[in-house]
């Protein structure tokens, strides 16, 4: 009986001991740059690429590294967009960045202005980020993208008209043509003025017209193309 009680606390010992070596390693792994805290995880609990460690010795201290991907919203759940047309869009930070200290590095609520363009390849939109604007009123410039969105949505007369436009913010070429097919095409956001020959070749059968489809909550999160140091 004596030696099976022993036998249990060295068991018990083992055990703690063990489960102290792995928090080690655990706290070992935490990134040291721009975490984005669980908590502070926008709606729909996407996911981002976590920053580079604390024992990489590139990471400089307050900036958020090259690679990062930043979080972003708008206002309205669509962009409309011609495929050759660039508009200036203002988007917001979606969540508090932070390092593992729980210093901020970008509030949420940021502005980012940029322009949505054409990709090199054609093939669809993307964001290119100019700007940010932080909730102080300080502005820094930034350099960051987001993926290129290939959607496209075919916009048509039909009872669903209204539907495909409700909560969409149109770029001024893609409005022109809307405006051709449809007339008034209501109270919508308009984004930009439509540029000399923005009809040209985007009518279908002239009753339609092909256009980028973008959702900005999902398709324009920001990836860093440099460090951005805060100042």
């Amino acid at each position: 009986m004596f030696n099976a009680k022993h036998s249990k606390i060295a068991t018990s010992i083992l055990m703690i001991l063990s489960a102290s070596a792995t928090i080690a390693n655990l706290a070992n792994i935490t990134p040291a740059q721009a975490q984005l805290f669980p908590e502070q995880r926008p709606s729909g609990n996407r996911e981002y690429s976590p920053p580079r460690t604390n024992r990489n010795p590139s990471v400089i201290p307050n900036t958020v590294p090259s690679g990062f991907v930043i979080p972003v919203e708008y206002e309205e759940s669509k962009i409309l967009v011609t495929p050759e047309e660039t508009v200036s869009v203002t988007l917001l930070v979606a969540a508090n960045v932070r390092d593992n200290r729980r210093n901020t590095l970008i509030p949420y609520g940021s502005e980012i202005f940029g322009q949505i363009q054409p990709s090199d390849d054609e093939s669809g939109s993307l964001f290119v980020a100019q700007e940010i604007v932080f909730p102080d009123g300080t502005t820094q410039s930034i350099d960051a993208v987001s993926e290129v969105v290939t959607r496209r949505e075919v916009v048509k007369k039909g009872a669903n008209t209204g539907d495909i436009l409700k909560g969409a913010a149109i770029g001024g070429a893609a409005a022109a043509v809307l405006s051709e097919i449809f007339g008034n095409i209501g109270a919508i956001e308009v984004l930009g003025g439509a540029g000399a020959g923005a009809l040209a070749g985007l009518l279908l059968g002239g009753n339609e017209v092909e256009l980028v489809s973008i959702d900005p909550n999902n398709d324009l999160d920001l990836t860093l193309l440099t460090d951005l140091a805060r100042r």
